[in-house]
C-alpha cells in the first residue's frame, strides 16, 4: 500500500497571511535569542508556543513552524549545555579547559549554521516555497503531509463540485 500525501500548496495558492506566519515561525527566534541568550531554553519555549498558536493556520505554516521547533531542539540542548558548564567553570573556579574552548567553538558554529538555514527558511517562506533542513526537513513533511485515516475519509465524504 502506498503512502499517500496532501498536495503541497503552492506559492499563488497562499496567502500574504500564511507567508508571513511561515516566515514567522523562523525569525521569531531571532526576537527571543536576546531574551533566551543566559537562558537557552527560552528560545525552544517560544518555539513551542508558535507551533501550537500558528500550526491550525494551513499546512505550509504548520510544516514550517514544525520544521523550525524541531530544529530548534538539538540548538537549545547544545547551547544549554555551554551555559552550565560556563556557569559550573565560573562558580568554582575551574580552569578553562581545551575541552570547553572546543565545546564553545563548535557550538558557535552550529549556531551560525543554524542562523543560515533560518534565515534562509524565512526568506524561502516568504516567497511560498517548501524549504527542507537537514534531517528535520523529511520529519516535519511526513508529519504534517502525510494523509492519516481521518483525512481520506473526509475526502471521501465531500460533496461533488
Amino acid at each position: 500500500m502506498s503512502e499517500k500525501y496532501h498536495p503541497i500548496p503552492q506559492p499563488e495558492e497562499l496567502t500574504e497571511r500564511e507567508k508571513d506566519d511561515a516566515m514567522g515561525s523562523y525569525l521569531m527566534m531571532f526576537a527571543s535569542i536576546a531574551v533566551g541568550l543566559p537562558l537557552p531554553i527560552i528560545n525552544l519555549i517560544a518555539a513551542i508556543v508558535y507551533y501550537f498558536t500558528n500550526r491550525s493556520k494551513g499546512l505550509f505554516v504548520h510544516f514550517h513552524s514544525l520544521q523550525s521547533l524541531i530544529s530548534q531542539l538539538p540548538t537549545t540542548v547544545i547551547n544549554a549545555i555551554g551555559v552550565f558548564w560556563a556557569v559550573r567553570i565560573y562558580f568554582f573556579d575551574w580552569e578553562l579547559s581545551d575541552h570547553f574552548k572546543g565545546y564553545v567553538i563548535m557550538a558557535i558554529v552550529f549556531n551560525l549554521a543554524y542562523f543560515v538555514f533560518s534565515i534562509v527558511g524565512a526568506v524561502k517562506a516568504k516567497k511560498g516555497r517548501m524549504y527542507y533542513f537537514l534531517f528535520f526537513g523529511r520529519l516535519s513533511y511526513e508529519t504534517v503531509f502525510k494523509m492519516r485515516d481521518t483525512d481520506n475519509s473526509k475526502i471521501q465524504n465531500l460533496p461533488p463540485r
